[in-house]
């Protein structure tokens, strides 16, 4: 495939037409990144360029999603943790034992929760304990976010690329096949 050699003085970073894409050591893992001058690549090398960036930009779709759902889940528990106050204590509330069956409970210790830390442990902590800890991961979520959804804008700004230079190409494939076909004639 046409990779950029050290010798070009081209940086990913200054030139739209070099792109840095992973290129896959085996089939089932991509490592290291390795620039690219697309303007040396022919259109089926650019094709396939383009598909693994469509792929990359779901990939990383997906991803945010993903995260959304679950910091969702932690703002909404860290919001359920304000009715945890000496007001409600004793009061009758709803217990979800599945999704569409409840029981009755009284709320009786509005200090302490169990929190969910995943595969299958909780731990107990005070109800301002929790809050921190819902609030760590909600940043921390954030920021991963952050970072993905760059790389995304990245990868989309790679993919308009390849698909300029695409068209660049196919332009200039029709316009020699219409130089040759006025040549023959």
């Amino acid at each position: 495939m046409g990779y950029a050699s050290s010798k070009e003085k081209k940086d990913a970073k200054t030139d739209p037409e070099i792109i840095k894409a992973a290129t896959p050591t085996t089939g089932l893992e991509c490592t290291g990144l390795r620039s690219v001058n697309i303007t040396k690549l022919n259109l089926l090398q650019l094709e396939m360029l383009k598909n693994q960036l469509d792929q990359e930009v779901e990939f990383l779709s997906t991803s945010i999603a993903q995260l959304k759902v679950v910091q969702t889940k932690y703002v909404e528990a860290k919001d359920c943790l304000n009715v945890l106050n000496k007001r409600n204590e004793g009061k009758e509330l709803l217990v979800p034992l599945t999704s569409s069956m409840y029981v009755p409970a009284k709320l009786h210790d509005v200090e302490h929760v169990l929190l969910d830390v995943g595969t299958g442990y909780h731990i107990e902590k005070t109800a301002e304990d929790a809050k921190d800890f819902f609030k760590r991961n909600i940043d921390f979520l954030t920021k991963q976010m952050e970072k993905i959804q760059r790389t995304l804008q990245e990868k989309h700004a790679m993919k308009q690329a390849v698909m300029e230079m695409m068209s660049q190409k196919v332009h200039q494939l029709t316009a020699l096949g219409a130089a040759q076909a006025t040549t023959k004639a």
